[in-house]
């Protein structure tokens, strides 16, 4: 699979990998998969997307879809947090171009940001690194 996730609910974090070929649809069935639980509601979230190769959703109506999916799995009460990990150019544009656009969908909750390294991602979420 394309993207894996896993929990870790001592930290309440979500980590999801990247890699290889990463398509739309791979990121669709990954909210919906990960993000529909019950026991991860209100956790920050981390996805590294440093192994992939190739990055799939790059129209702007992928990237606003996707979004607008997150936007509706967002606790009522807010305050978590979203990084993404994108070394690559197109992913990193892709990224803040996701940013934008879930800041601009109403009842967006997550605070989301784009970075290079995961350490910068792992400080800016206030989390020890692996």
């Amino acid at each position: 699979m394309p993207i894996e996730y896993r929990i870790e609910h001592e930290r309440r974090l979500v980590i999801a990998t990247g890699s290889g070929s990463v398509t739309h649809m791979d990121i669709m069935t990954y909210q919906r998969a990960c993000w529909t639980r019950g026991d991860v509601q209100g956790y920050d979230e981390l996805v590294d997307f440093t192994a992939v190769r190739e990055l799939g959703p790059s129209s702007v109506e992928s990237v606003r879809e996707i979004a607008e999916v997150a936007v509706t799995m967002d606790p009522p009460e807010g305050g978590s947090k979203f990084a993404i990990v994108a070394p690559d150019d197109l992913a990193f544009a892709l990224g803040r171009m996701y940013e934008v656009y879930r800041e601009m969908v109403p009842g967006s909750k997550k605070e989301v940001a784009v970075f290079h390294t995961l350490e910068e991602a792992f400080a800016w979420l206030g989390k020890e690194t692996e």
